[in-house]
């Protein structure tokens, strides 16, 4: 890290900051495991999105999944951003944060009636359908609330994202949206269904993409559908291209820009007037964030060394699930300097053997130090859970050289509070 890391951290004098302020001393305010994130690195990474595209009509719609902290929520949409939901209870974090419904489009294979009611009470944008049998539903429930239900079809295009398998949705066998050539015929039996107003078209091949070539290849699928829609006479007023821009994990790492993205869609709606809209998430906020953990024990064996540290899969799964990498650093680096560098497997305290952080980092370690997990922003929180009755932890966002605790640290008691024993 630098001093003018895009990120939000950077190291000085010996110690690791957040913007300007020492990771130490919110260690020391707020405890360990914490997320940590930076204002102006979530600042950066927004602005930056939306200016890549400033010659297009379009709207930036965060994918809440990511981290639906109400904090980040209300910065974007602060920003002018809208929002990329997938259940009810995202669609009234969004409505909390401040966030306009209208800027809204609805996502998600299983959307249950009191959720589609809701959303259509509240007034999204969009219902980005995923099924004939979704349709319908949408179109019976619009009926009986006397609304018109505004739609587009998520389109799979069968495009291979190159990502992690759990995370591409773009190819024919996976779950999610419509078959590029069933698209068409759902789209006239949209036209006839009187509660339904058709007003865009939606792709998502995956998350975390690191070239431009999948996505050129999904939009130029979705646009060959859009030319045919036109012929058939239904007119779109939006083209949702989804989201998926992958980031730096690695040091050594080096995914497209979002410039170069930019121009591969641009180049992909070439001579189209509609409206484009996009779902970012990790691309905004994964590397505006880190994790902060104390190691708490160091244990040699014959075969691996092990840091025993607070943090573990419960708040940080991405390692476990998807066998993840995040780079670790030390939060005092002058001793990471001056210590002998040994080959540690970062490990936290639940019980399973697939609990593990990082594997085979070169570090100078000792009891009590603090490490900063990089790349913590997405999918950090929003996956973590209480497993092995642990709270979840605390969340500071920085700005400048001032902290917010922007979640408090759950405690033990709230966790079974709602449980009962039996008479």
């Amino acid at each position: 890290m630098t001093p003018n890391d895009p990120s939000g951290f950077n190291t000085r004098g010996g110690r690791l900051y957040a913007e300007n302020v020492a990771l130490a001393d919110i260690a020391a305010a707020h405890g360990t495991p914490c997320f940590v994130y930076s204002k102006a690195a979530l600042i950066a990474a927004y602005t930056g999105f939306d200016t890549a595209f400033a010659a297009h009509p379009h709207l930036v719609c965060y994918a809440v999944k990511a981290n639906p902290n109400l904090a980040i929520l209300n910065l974007f949409a602060r920003l002018g951003g809208g929002f990329d939901i997938v259940s009810g209870g995202e669609l009234a974090r969004v409505i909390a944060a401040g966030g306009d419904p209208h800027k809204v489009v609805f996502s998600g294979v299983g959307k249950k009636a009191q959720e589609i009611r809701d959303a259509l009470s509240a007034g999204i944008l969009c219902f980005n359908v995923e099924s004939p049998s979704e349709l319908e539903r949408i179109d019976q429930i619009a009926a009986e609330m006397g609304k018109v239900a505004p739609v587009s079809l998520r389109v799979n295009p069968d495009v291979d994202a190159k990502t992690h398998p759990y995370i591409a949705t773009g190819l024919k066998e996976s779950k999610f949206g419509v078959a590029h050539g069933d698209a068409l015929a759902l789209y006239r039996r949209a036209r006839t269904l009187k509660h339904l107003r058709i007003d865009g078209i939606d792709c998502h091949i995956g998350s975390q993409l690191t070239e431009t070539a999948p996505f050129s290849a999904a939009v130029e699928r979705v646009m060959s559908l859009v030319e045919q829609l036109g012929a058939d006479g239904i007119a779109l007023t939006h083209i949702d291209v989804g989201g998926g821009l992958g980031i730096q994990y690695k040091t050594e790492e080096h995914p497209c820009r979002v410039d170069e993205y930019a121009a591969a869609i641009l180049a992909g709606v070439k001579g189209r007037t509609e409206k484009l809209v996009f779902e970012p998430g990790r691309f905004l906020v994964g590397n505006a964030g880190v994790l902060l953990t104390r190691v708490e024990y160091l244990k040699r064996t014959a075969d691996r060394n092990f840091a025993v540290v607070d943090a573990a899969m419960n708040d940080l799964m991405r390692p476990a699930l998807y066998d993840a990498w995040h780079d670790v650093l030390p939060v005092d680096t002058a001793h990471a300097a001056t210590g002998t560098l040994e080959p540690w497997d970062v490990v936290g305290p639940v019980c399973e053997s697939g609990d593990f952080l990082a594997r085979g980092r070169k570090l100078a370690l000792k009891e009590g130090d603090l490490l900063a997990i990089r790349s913590a922003g997405a999918y950090g929180m929003s996956m973590s859970s209480n497993y092995n009755t642990r709270p979840r932890a605390a969340e500071v966002m920085v700005d400048g050289a001032r902290m917010h605790v922007i979640r408090q640290r759950e405690n033990v008691a709230a966790l079974f509070a709602g449980e009962a024993i039996l008479p």
